[in-house]
C-alpha cells in the first residue's frame, strides 16, 4: 500500500491506513501531534487506534524534544520469538499440561517471582551486564526508587492485558516460541512520573492537548527522562530475555527426547540489484523488538528523536514480529527500510474497540468460539482480548507490503494470558 498523505498543521500526516476507517478521536490526536512546534514528521501505521495523548500505531519524529505520552506507559513493551527444531508431530494431543508448566515458570498478571531470577541458572543464558544494569537503578527518579525490590522480582514476568506467551506453528509445521511484554510496573510508574512532570513545564502550557507535553533538549528534565527512559527500555528487553530463557527451559524439560535446538535455519526471499529473487538461509536466534520506545535516528541530515508507540523499527533486513490477537495468526517479518515511514512498521493488529466495549459486546461463549483449537483461558477475565476486538491481522499486513517482507506466518496452539 502506498501511504495516504493527510494535511497537518506543521507536517503532512503519512498514513498506511485508510483515513476513512480511522476513528475520529484518533484522527484528532494525529492532527494535534502535527501542531507541535518540534515536529519533523509523522507516520501512521495500519493498526492505528486511539490512545492517551498520542495514538497507538504512530511514529513521531521530533527535533530537540520528546513526548513521554507518545511512548506510552509501558516503556519498552515489545516482542520476542524464536524458531525451534520441534515440529507439530512432536506435540502431545493434550496441550493443557504444557500450558500449565509455562504458567508455573512465568508469573502472570500482577504476579512476581518469590526471589529474583538468577540469569546464571538459565541454560546457556548470557549473564554479562546484569550487575551494571541493576547498579544504574540508583540513578532513576527518586519517586520510584522504593520499588526496587518489586522490580527485581518482576523481572521475568508477563503482566496482563494484551501480554502473552505462545506456542505457535508456522506453515511448515515448525514450532515457534513467542512472547509479548514490557517494563512491568517499574516502567509504568516511571512513565506516569515523567508525564505528570512534563505537564507542569511552562513551554507546555499552550499546547492543544496537555497530554502531548514534551521535554526539550539541554534541560535537566530532558536529561533525567532520557536516563530513566533508556533504563526502562533495557529493563523491558531483559524482562523478555529472562522469560524466553524460562520458556526454553520448560520446553527442554518437556521434550527431553527431542533434544530441542533454538537456532534452526529460517529461509527468506531476497531480491538482488537486478531484480532476481533467491532464497537465503538465516540463523537469527531469538528475535526481539520494542514497539513502545524512543530511538535516536538521523534523517535528511538532521538528528531526530523518533518515538514509536505501537510500531516497530523496520530498517532494511531488520527482523521484526507483528502479532495478531489470541486466536489469529502472527507474522515474522524483515524490514524493507522505507524512509517515508521512518523505517517503521506496525506492532500488531490494533484494536477496533475499547476493552469495556469488548466486554459489553462479547461473551465467554464468543471467546470459546473465536479461540477454538487454542489451549488458553476462555473465561470472563480475558473477554476484552477476544479476537473480535482487533482488526484482521491479514489486512494490517497487506497495508504495509512496502514496509516489511513476510518471512513466516504463525498460528498459536497455546496462549498464556495474565
Amino acid at each position: 500500500m502506498v501511504y495516504t498523505e493527510v494535511p497537518g498543521a506543521r507536517v503532512p500526516i503519512r498514513m498506511w491506513a485508510d483515513p476513512a476507517t480511522v476513528e475520529g478521536g484518533a484522527l484528532q490526536q494525529l492532527q494535534n501531534v502535527a501542531t507541535l512546534p518540534w515536529i519533523k514528521g509523522l507516520a501512521v501505521m495500519p493498526d492505528v487506534h486511539y490512545g492517551k495523548g498520542a495514538t497507538v500505531g504512530s511514529v513521531i519524529a521530533m527535533h530537540g524534544a520528546v513526548c513521554p505520552a507518545a511512548v506510552g506507559v509501558d516503556i519498552g513493551c515489545g516482542m520476542s520469538a524464536v524458531k525451534t527444531s520441534l515440529t507439530a508431530n512432536d506435540l502431545p494431543g493434550d496441550l493443557s499440561r504444557l500450558r500449565s508448566k509455562i504458567e508455573q515458570a512465568i508469573p502472570v498478571g500482577r504476579g512476581m517471582h518469590d526471589t529474583p531470577v538468577d540469569p546464571g541458572r538459565l541454560h546457556g543464558f548470557p549473564t554479562a551486564g546484569w550487575d551494571d544494569f541493576w547498579g544504574r537503578f540508583d540513578g532513576i527518579a527518586d519517586a520510584v526508587k522504593f520499588r526496587q525490590e518489586r522490580a527485581t522480582k518482576q523481572m521475568g514476568t508477563l503482566g496482563s492485558g494484551n501480554h502473552f506467551v505462545e506456542f505457535c506453528l508456522d506453515e511448515t509445521g515448525s514450532v515457534w516460541l513467542m512472547l509479548h511484554s514490557g517494563s512491568r510496573n517499574i516502567g509504568k510508574e516511571l512513565a506516569e512520573h515523567h508525564i505528570g512532570l512534563a505537564r507542569t513545564l511552562p513551554h507546555n502550557q499552550g499546547l492543544v492537548d496537555r497530554d502531548l507535553a514534551v521535554f526539550v533538549a539541554d534541560t535537566p528534565q530532558m536529561a533525567a527522562y532520557r536516563s530513566d527512559l533508556f533504563w526502562a527500555q533495557e529493563y523491558a528487553k531483559r524482562n523478555r530475555a529472562i522469560m524466553m530463557g524460562l520458556f526454553q527451559d520448560v520446553v527442554r524439560k518437556e521434550f527431553k527426547k527431542a533434544k530441542v535446538s533454538f537456532d534452526p535455519v529460517i529461509s527468506a526471499l531476497q531480491e538482488d540489484a537486478d531484480g532476481r529473487t533467491t532464497t537465503v538461509d538465516y540463523r537469527p536466534g531469538v528475535i526481539s523488538c520494542h514497539h513502545n520506545y524512543v530511538s535516536e535516528e538521523r534523517y535528511d541530515g538532521m538528528d531526530l528523536l523518533v518515538t514509536r508507540k505501537g510500531a516497530i523499527s523496520a530498517r532494511g533486513g531488520e527482523w521484526g514480529i507483528i502479532p495478531g490477537s489470541m486466536g489469529t495468526g502472527s507474522y515474522i517479518v524483515r524490514g524493507l527500510g522505507n524512509a517515508e515511514s521512518f523505517n517503521s512498521a506496525s506492532h500488531g493488529a490494533g484494536r477496533t474497540m475499547s476493552r469495556n466495549a469488548a466486554k459489553r459486546r462479547f461473551s465467554t461463549r464468543d471467546l470459546e468460539e473465536q479461540t477454538r483449537g487454542v489451549e488458553c483461558r476462555k473465561d470472563a477475565g480475558v473477554v476484552d482480548e477476544i479476537p473480535g476486538a482487533y482488526k484482521p491481522i491479514e489486512q494490517v499486513i497487506d497495508q504495509q507490503r512496502d514496509l516489511v517482507q513476510v518471512v513466516a506466518k504463525l498460528k498459536q496452539v497455546i496462549c498464556v494470558k495474565g
